[in-house]
């Protein structure tokens, strides 16, 4: 029985890494409708950004966030700004385009300064400190701080849109933005806005990602998955259903390798299709 729980707390803890990879994905298509599919290269490019300067400067990982966020809004906000508002239309195609161009730009930039190899932000230890919780039953250190940041990140998100203007101001553009530019409302800048905190949020994920696991240049689209997968189980639009799809996928790959070690990400993929037959909206879809 102790192995059974163990596998599905550590499925909700790594299911945190899998909201942080999603939340801005959910983010961008609840306000744009637009599919990111450079999202996974663009948690790489964090992560190799949080690695340069983790060497370069001699900061610890956690220190290197307060490097690394800003980075990722300025680059979210002129990425949108001067490449894919052009992208928005009701045609899903250009965006799909131009996004997958942009995770090959990325993909080979990456291989080009750094080559194929396998690279990790070390953290003095942190990912293999543990803290006991019962007898023959611990938690690691790090997964606990991921899931942390990941529930309040979703609650900062959720009172972002909830009780701010400029909530108010992504919730009227998602919702007709002709009627919002109307009203006086800069679509444009709305929706850069939207992109430099989905992609912020990428570069807290993206540290996290290189402090828990080795990565390599070519790792985005699998990441893409996971974020595509934890939207799409949660339910499209809802930030803690993000969160929630983040933590079922998690604890369907962690019962999956119990089973046998091959299953992981298998038991994923088939939970994934499962939500797709019998509950293609989701578990927790955004009403209105």
């Amino acid at each position: 029985m102790t192995i059974w729980i163990d596998a599905i707390i550590q499925g909700v803890l790594v299911g945190g890494l899998y909201a942080l990879f999603a939340m801005g994905l959910s983010l961008m298509f609840g306000i744009m409708r637009l599919v990111n599919v450079a999202h996974g290269d663009l948690v790489i490019l964090m992560s190799f950004i949080g690695l340069m300067v983790v060497e370069g400067l001699g900061l610890q990982p956690f220190a290197a966030m307060a490097v690394v966020v800003p980075i990722a809004l300025c680059m979210g906000y002129a990425l949108q700004r001067g490449v894919l508002n052009h992208t928005i239309s009701k045609d899903p195609l250009r965006s799909l385009i131009v996004t997958f161009g942009i995770s090959i730009v990325i993909q080979n930039l990456l291989l080009a300064f750094h080559s194929a190899d396998t690279r990790a932000i070390h953290s003095a230890g942190l990912e293999s400190q543990s803290l006991p919780i019962a007898e023959n039953l611990a938690v690691g250190v790090l997964p606990v701080i991921m899931f942390a940041t990941a529930v309040m990140l979703t609650a900062g998100l959720q009172w972002l849109f909830g009780s701010t203007r400029i909530g108010r101001a992504f919730r009227a553009t998602s919702d007709d933005d002709g009627a919002a530019a109307l009203m006086g409302i800069n679509n444009a800048h709305i929706y850069a806005l939207a992109t430099a905190i989905a992609i912020g949020i990428l570069g807290v994920a993206g540290v996290f990602h290189g402090m828990r696991t080795t990565f390599a240049p070519t790792d985005g689209p699998a990441l893409l998955i996971y974020a595509f997968q934890a939207v799409i189980i949660g339910g499209m639009g809802s930030f803690w259903g993000t969160l929630a799809g983040g933590v079922l996928l998690g604890i369907a790959q962690a019962i999956g390798a119990r089973i046998d070690p091959g299953w992981g990400v298998l038991a994923g993929h088939l939970m994934f299709v499962a939500v797709l037959l019998f509950k293609p909206n989701g578990f927790f879809p955004k009403t209105r």
